[in-house]
């Protein structure tokens, strides 16, 4: 027993011992491991925000001092640094290791070490968000060779020929059919200024010259007597819808990607009738003659009048003339909707037989670091690229009793008071607009601005002093900051280049929006397409030193759906400029492309959009290419779309050039057979008739999903549609009626043929009115 004792305690004590060894050794190999982890080194960014001084060499040598003390020498400053950050603002780029990084970033002076991480390069977004990217083998881009065949015309202010935009690199032979040519003028010289990608330059002022009633003086009115642009406008256009590749292309650090158009191939026919602001309907129908002539594809315009609007068949107006006839010959004609949003009955350009395309944002923005005195931290948005402010006084007019409020816009050189501050101000206005008060603060010596707007989304460069937009909520934060301390302070920090999910799709709040005042039952904007901060080709210098801008408008939404058109034109060249209208139409985004919920529209009060802000919804150029159904119409349809509307005949036949166009006997305007339906003054029931073309599988079968308005009745028969080899086109009737007892607004509904694969998606737009009583 004493034995069996003895042995067993050898044993419990070998064990323990054997213990004691083996935690030694995970002991050991754990702090191996984290010797090890604390010995490799990553590359990290050692910020120290704003530069003291402008002698660079000595900001670095102060970097390797810092490095140095960390390091514990010189050399292994030198060996470790990768960047001294020393122009823009202070801070270096260096291998270290975590435990490194901790050190330095508790030393007084660096406000943060951040490790260093990838940055995938990207486009200057539209086209990638859109889902055209480059780099993708199975989009429609790849699928029509870039556009290679096909030939974009836009009527503009002219064209930068120089711009990296209009390179041919990579560009075949021009196509066979070009009749046009480019014009020798003023600081445009044919034989250098265009190549296999501009191919046209052509530019038309008579008329402008005959309603001056003397010479154009192209001094006088800082232009060129040529095609080239004085004022970036049309330059920006074109290299959007069909700028050449340029990579590495931001306005001072802000969207860094690859700049081009949507149909990068196709070739550019550019058509100047816009000089320095002014353009005449002679000149433009004129330069419509021409690209006809001239036998181009599509024709871009970010041209229109204002309110109230003239009949289609009116010339004062001679768009509606122009884009008629080019229609007529096969030419798709698209047209911007107008920056009279979000107002509604502000659409412009409203002929059934162009594209009219709103604006909307995309999946970037542009996040401005706002910090109050007490350090807390606001977010705004701008184009901020200049160096961080420090903290610097902050200023805000109060009202005197019986006084009105002291808007932005309101700010005068005699503002003496804002000398040495950052400007805090409320408006009632936004963008643009506020341009000559921020120049009167950067006179009356101003640091900068921070403006409470609603909405905040119309942002522009001003190179000059910070301008950042914050919404009413967060200024209403600044101005209790403001109140509630004796010597307030602000610092205002550069803007990053956000990018991703999180940013969400609006209809631009500017995007003029429907109804159409002209005539309620059309539909009008047709779709909708990036048009809000789009960096793109300009004139050098006016903000653009690099030869690239930030613009918005539906001026810049336009272009966008004429290189998507481009590219469809490529890939059907037989469909018709309906067809690939209904395409456009039917297939369009309603829902974010990244979390699938409803696209919203700017405006006083953000909301969910509907068909007047949107039409459609926003253009899905990959789900174009293959709309299954379209909604189909000829030159013949839009004649009658015209005598239904009670327009003078002989009006009429002066824009269709025929003896008689109307029958005895017209239809309904709403049987016009348009990829929506929208009935604007329903109280019985009523019947409408539509036709869909088969441009899919031979033989399909579709069948009718309906989200009718709230409130109204829609029945469609058949509910069926089925084709075959013999049956392309069958025509269906829809019969709408309402519940409503009382006159309404309008209500918002959809009717979507699907087969399994496609969904052919059309808007219902229904207002219900009684005539004893309407507004």
């Amino acid at each position: 027993m004493r034995l069996l004792y003895r042995v067993t305690s050898i044993i419990m004590s070998f064990l323990s011992i054997y213990l004691i060894f083996i935690t030694l050794i995970f002991a050991h190999v754990t702090d191996i491991l984290l010797t090890q982890a604390n010995l490799e080194t990553t590359v990290h960014i050692v910020y120290m925000g704003e530069k003291q001084h402008d002698d660079v060499e000595l900001i670095t040598s102060n970097h390797h001092d810092l490095l140095s003390s960390v390091l514990g020498s010189r050399g292994a400053s030198a060996e470790s640094m990768i960047y001294s950050y020393r122009h823009g603002f202070s801070g270096f780029a260096a291998k270290l290791t975590e435990s490194q990084a901790r050190s330095i970033s508790e030393i007084p002076g660096v406000v943060q070490v951040i490790p260093n991480h990838f940055y995938k390069v990207q486009t200057t977004r539209s086209w990638a968000y859109l889902g055209l990217s480059s780099s993708s083998p199975s989009n429609l881009l790849h699928e029509t060779k870039l556009g290679e065949d096909v030939i974009i015309g836009v009527l503009d202010t002219g064209v930068w020929p120089e711009s990296k935009s209009f390179n041919d690199e990579g560009i075949g032979p021009i196509p066979s059919r070009w009749k046009g040519f480019c014009q020798k003028g003023e600081r445009f010289d044919p034989a250098k200024n265009c190549n296999k990608k501009l191919i046209g330059a052509r530019f038309f002022f008579d008329g402008l010259q005959a309603a001056l009633g003397e010479p154009f003086n192209s001094s006088k009115y800082n232009e060129y007597l040529s095609a080239r642009d004085a004022v970036g406008h049309g330059t920006h256009t074109a290299s959007t819808a069909g700028g050449s590749f340029v990579h590495n292309v931001c306005v001072r650090g802000l969207a860094y990607g690859t700049a081009r158009g949507g149909a990068p191939h196709a070739r550019l026919a550019m058509y100047k009738v816009v000089w320095n602001g002014l353009g005449t309907a002679a000149d433009i129908l004129k330069a419509f003659d021409e690209a006809i002539h001239d036998r181009v594809d599509v024709l871009s315009l970010s041209l229109g009048l204002t309110i109230p609007l003239y009949p289609e068949i009116d010339n004062r107006d001679l768009i509606y003339y122009g884009s008629f006839h080019a229609v007529a010959n096969g030419i798709t004609v698209v047209c911007s909707a107008g920056n009279s949003g979000p107002v509604a009955q502000t659409v412009l350009n409203v002929a059934p037989w162009v594209i009219t395309v709103g604006a909307s944002t995309i999946d970037r923005s542009f996040p401005t670091p706002i910090i109050l005195g007490n350090n807390k931290t606001l977010m705004g948005q701008a184009m901020f690229f200049g160096k961080n402010t420090g903290f610097v006084g902050l200023i805000y007019k109060e009202r005197a009793v019986f006084e009105l409020p002291h808007r932005c816009e309101s700010l005068s050189l005699n503002d003496t008071w804002v000398a040495g501050k950052v400007v805090f101000c409320f408006t009632l206005t936004y963008g643009q607009a506020l341009s000559p008060a921020l120049s009167n603060v950067l006179m009356a010596g101003g640091l900068g601005m921070i403006v409470a707007s609603n909405p905040t989304r119309y942002l522009f460069e001003y190179a000059g002093m910070p301008f950042i937009f914050v919404n009413y909520n967060i200024g209403t934060q600044i101005l209790d900051y403001f109140r509630s301390n004796r010597d307030p302070k602000v610092r205002l920090i550069a803007s990053k280049t956000y990018i991703g999910k999180h940013a969400p799709t609006y209809v631009a709040s500017f995007s003029s929006r429907g109804p159409n005042s002209l005539s309620p039952a059309i539909l009008k904007p047709d779709v909708v397409a990036p048009g809000a901060d789009i960096l793109a080709a300009y004139t050098p210098g006016q903000g653009a030193e690099n030869g690239y801008k930030f613009l918005s408008g539906t001026s810049m939404a336009a272009p966008h759906v004429s290189g998507i058109v481009a590219l469809l034109k490529s890939l059907h060249p037989d469909w018709s400029p309906a067809a690939i209208k209904s395409a456009l139409v039917t297939t369009a985004w309603t829902a974010d492309t990244y979390s699938g919920e409803p696209i919203l529209a700017e405006g006083d009060i953000t909301r969910i959009a509907d068909p007047f802000d949107f039409g459609g919804g926003l253009v899905n150029p990959n789900r174009a290419r293959d709309p299954g159904l379209v909604y189909e119409l000829g030159i013949e349809d839009y004649i009658q779309y015209l005598c239904s509307m009670g327009y003078d005949e002989i009006a009429i036949n002066h824009l269709t050039q025929k003896a008689k166009s109307c029958p005895r006997m017209t239809t309904s305007v709403m049987d016009l057979n348009l990829p929506s339906i929208t009935i604007p003054n329903l109280n019985n029931p009523v019947n409408l008739t539509r036709t869909v073309t088969n441009v899919g599988a031979i033989s399909s079968e579709y069948k009718a999903i309906i989200k009718p308005p709230p409130g109204v009745s829609v029945v469609v028969k058949p509910d069926y549609l089925i084709f075959s080899p013999k049956i392309k086109k069958i025509s269906f009737t829809v019969t709408i009626s309402t519940t409503h007892q009382v006159t309404t607004k309008y209500y918002f509904g959809s009717l979507t043929w699907t087969d399994g694969l496609h969904k052919v998606r059309i808007p219902l737009s229904v207002r219900s009115e009684f005539s004893e009583l309407v507004w």
